[in-house]
């Protein structure tokens, strides 16, 4: 199994935009229907309109030293603010913190509480990922863009501007922004059941993202790629349909856009399998995130047969992270694996370097077992 890891990775990474609505989620649905065919299943590429966000020249200018950065994709954008610069916690003028692309992260938390209040003309968020550079957060209300205009910028800057926000200095906040028409998909494909009475699995992976982003996103795929290859050639008891969904780091747009078109699904399927983020990246610390107590007994049991262990949970009957959520929020039955990744959202999250090829081969393996478990 490892060398078909090992492909459908570097074919991940050959690609190197994934950003929602960009050529390169649409010669991602392309591979991913060409590798659906291969095995004789039916590839359907779900084309759905999009607005998408391309930034231009957005950046923040102090004592005519220009930063360059990128926009929150969910907050409200003015085309220029010129304030003074001070720490956040002052609730006025241009606001300066430090966040991470984990939601958990207090200056994160601080971020979003500070866009809630809308004290602030413009906010600059500073990255501190678990790599030195750029991680973005994702836009979470991409659909319903609030608060005010947030840059954020490289790390690498924390200290100059942390100085300039303590002193008061004024900033010049400039945006540039191009909105394309243009249409992002989600790939599907359902392979038949002996009783198609029977409510059906559901196996879902995010295929977008903000970079290249391969140890984020290539584990969900492989181990998606490898269940449509399973039921190809050993047909389930129940119908299993798979979702590959664009739109990931905007809302889950993509997941959305399925269970409108898939209405009452969330809450009726037999069970739903989502395969996140982080599940190939080195020294990842996986995150387990079941609805209830026998698909949490099923998913231990065959992750520990190839001697994997969750770090952390997510309490059943909490709401979990994640495109789970979206399936909590309707209802349904799920379960989830999720990962840490020292390059989260950051470009240089690349093949080889950042990924645990032996590791993931591994969870692909467990992943099967569990599908196979839930399908019959």
């Amino acid at each position: 199994m490892q060398h078909t890891v090992q492909a459908d990775i570097t074919a991940w990474d050959e690609i190197l935009d994934h950003r929602t609505g960009s050529s390169g989620d649409a010669a991602t649905s392309a591979w991913l229907a060409s590798a659906i065919a291969a095995v004789g299943a039916v590839p359907h590429i779900d084309a759905l309109s999009f607005d998408r966000l391309v930034p231009q020249k957005c950046s923040i200018t102090i004592d005519e030293q220009c930063l360059d950065g990128v926009p929150l994709f969910d907050c409200l954008i003015s085309p220029l603010i010129e304030a003074p610069l001070h720490p956040l916690a002052m609730g006025k003028g241009i606001g300066v913190t430090a966040f991470s692309p984990s939601a958990r992260h207090p200056g994160t938390e601080a971020l979003l509480q500070a866009r809630e209040k809308s004290l602030h003309r413009g906010i600059v968020a500073i990255s501190e990922g678990g790599t030195e550079g750029l991680s973005l957060l994702n836009a979470d209300q991409f659909s319903r863009a609030y608060g005010p205009p947030v840059l954020q910028v490289d790390g690498r800057h924390k200290d100059s501007l942390m100085r300039a926000a303590t002193n008061g200095l004024t900033g010049r906040m400039s945006f540039e922004i191009d909105r394309q028409s243009t249409q992002a998909s989600n790939v599907q494909t359902t392979v038949r059941g002996a009783d198609p009475s029977l409510a059906p699995l559901v196996i879902m992976t995010p295929k977008s993202a903000w970079w290249t982003c391969t140890a984020e996103r290539s584990g969900g795929i492989v181990a998606w790629l490898a269940c449509v290859r399973h039921f190809a050639a050993n047909p389930p008891r129940r119908n299993v349909l798979f979702t590959a969904n664009t739109g990931h780091e905007l809302g889950h747009t993509g997941l959305e856009h399925y269970l409108r078109e898939h209405k009452n699904l969330g809450a009726s399927a037999h069970s739903w399998i989502h395969l996140g983020a982080n599940l190939a990246a080195v020294d990842s610390i996986l995150r387990f995130q079941p609805s209830n107590d026998e698909l949490s007994t099923m998913g231990i049991t065959h992750l520990a047969a190839v001697d994997i262990h969750p770090g952390s949970s997510t309490s059943i009957g909490t709401r979990p992270g994640g495109e789970a959520c979206n399936i909590y929020d309707e209802g349904g039955q799920y379960l989830s694996l999720l990962g840490s990744n020292r390059w989260f959202h950051h470009p240089d999250d690349r093949w080889p370097h950042s990924i645990d090829l032996d590791r993931i081969t591994r969870i692909t393996e467990a992943v099967v077992r569990i599908a196979k478990d839930l399908a019959t």
